[in-house]
């Protein structure tokens, strides 16, 4: 690295995290005016609020506004540059655009793995007491809806329970079906099944078992009360509460093949925070990019009006963002190509772009 990549670099990401210092910040303070009358219900101190909540918000909405950060920050020093003719200098001197961007890029670079490093690993540990005090003060207690439930536990092996209870760990018309194909091998009811806490076991009511070994070959015999073990969990019933921001990146990508072992129906909502994982760093470098042509030509409205563009920018992003999110989750895009869709589509914003600074 040369001087002049040395000063941009240094601008850039001083600009960057004095943007997500000031930003978060007064975020957090809203955030606070709005969450209050709960605190004081829970009559919680300050120091609970702040070292049990905030310190692992801020992170959190850091992570979540960096596109927005991001942008203000290189439109903010580009945009200096250009005001005070040193991009024009620059390129006077024998620099090409291209080699202008390239410490712009680093920066971006290292912003970019720095995010990575934070949702894949950090932050999932910070959100996790982060959602327990939002599950604890905040959110009303969890209480269990689902009626007439299906679970596969096995190969073979699937779970049905017309309700369960949650907040006692019982459940309500309890079967344990073993299907071989299509077949209908053994059928085993219970009028209810509890969780024992203490022995790690479930506790299953007089069974009535059912076992078909032809069209008109079937026995019945019928258990006693017993305690068993299965592969069935209570965090099935528990509340998913932003749970796959809690997991890290291997934690997800082990809940995603148990999910799908199991058979599980709401694959696609951690399938596609799998993907964003990935994605979103490179999303900080195309946006970084963009920010550098957008802001590279001296405006008439000033450093203000680009960074008031570079906002707006940011939002269509995160909008961007959103609607492939949501999209992938009701399983009309795959995750796969919903995560990449806003990058694909600022990249080619990015291109346009460029066609129109100064060469």
């Amino acid at each position: 690295m040369n001087i002049l990549d040395k000063y941009i670099i240094k601008k850039f990401l001083a600009a960057f995290f004095f943007s997500v210092v000031i930003l978060v910040s007064v975020i957090c303070v809203i955030d606070f005016t709005e969450k209050n009358d709960d605190f004081i219900q829970h009559n919680l101190s300050m120091g609970k609020i702040i070292f049990g909540y905030y310190i692992y918000l801020f992170p959190y909405f850091a992570n979540l506004l960096s596109p927005i950060t991001i942008f203000i920050a290189v439109v903010f020093v580009t945009a200096q540059l250009a005001a005070r003719t040193e991009i024009v200098a620059i390129l006077a001197s024998g620099v090409s655009f291209k080699r202008l961007m390239l410490p712009y890029a680093m920066g971006g670079a290292v912003v970019g793995l720095l995010i990575f490093g934070l949702i894949g690993w950090v932050l999932p540990i910070g959100n996790k007491s982060r959602v327990a005090f939002e599950r604890a003060y905040i959110k009303l207690p969890f209480r269990f809806q689902g009626r007439n439930v299906h679970i596969k536990i096995g190969p073979k092996s699937y779970v049905y329970m017309e309700s369960y209870d949650n907040t006692s760990n019982v459940g309500f018309h309890f079967a344990l079906e073993t299907v071989d194909g299509t077949v209908l091998r053994r059928r085993l009811t219970a009028d209810a099944i509890n969780w024992d806490s203490t022995k790690h076991m479930w506790h299953l009511s007089p069974q009535l078992v059912r076992t078909f070994r032809g069209p008109q070959d079937e026995t019945l015999q019928t258990l006693p009360a017993r305690d068993t073990t299965m592969n069935l969990r209570t965090e099935d019933f528990a509340s998913n509460y932003k749970l796959a921001e809690t997991l890290t990146l291997p934690q997800l990508n082990a809940y995603i093949k148990d999910k799908i072992e199991r058979g599980a129906d709401d694959t696609q909502l951690y399938m596609s925070e799998k993907y964003e994982r990935y994605a979103y760093p490179f999303s900080i470098i195309i946006l970084t990019l963009i920010g550098v042509t957008l802001s590279a030509r001296k405006s008439r409205a000033g450093v203000g009006g680009q960074i008031a563009l570079g906002f707006v920018l940011a939002f269509i992003f995160i909008i961007f963002v959103m609607l492939s999110r949501n999209l992938a989750q009701v399983g009309s895009l795959s995750p796969l190509v919903a995560a990449w869709v806003p990058s694909t589509v600022f990249s080619v914003i990015g291109l346009a772009l460029y066609r129109f600074v100064p060469k």
